[in-house]
């Protein structure tokens, strides 16, 4: 079973949405207090889970089988972006959520072959 399948998996528990919610505020994302907004990126991260697992190439550089509930909620929030429902300093604090994550966690967004050296 490939990452991506094993992090789909997930989604439905009550782990994701601890995740979620600790990613959230620990990296002071705008909107940590809005429960449905978590509710809408754990279901995205599904989403993007289910077309990792369809071969769709999601983040460059990481194989779509290799992506993990981590990637996948950082790529349900990149890709809310461009849904058009931030504007002004929300935006640009959710800009730097996704930065932040990235930077923090630099290994979730690349091959983890390439780390086993």
């Amino acid at each position: 079973m490939s990452i991506a399948e094993k992090s789909l998996e997930l989604t439905g528990l009550f782990e994701s949405e601890l995740l979620v919610e600790l990613m959230l505020r620990y990296w002071k994302h705008p909107r940590a207090d809005d429960p449905e907004y978590r509710n809408i990126l754990i279901e995205g991260a599904a989403e993007a889970l289910r077309a990792a697992i369809a071969h769709h190439t999601l983040i460059e550089g990481l194989p779509p089988d290799k992506t993990s509930l981590v990637a996948a909620i950082w790529y349900a929030e990149w890709a809310g972006l461009d849904s058009g429902d931030a504007s002004g300093q929300e935006l640009v604090e959710r800009r730097n959520w996704l930065d932040e994550v990235r930077r923090a966690l630099p290994s979730c967004f690349c091959d983890p072959d390439l780390l086993a050296s």
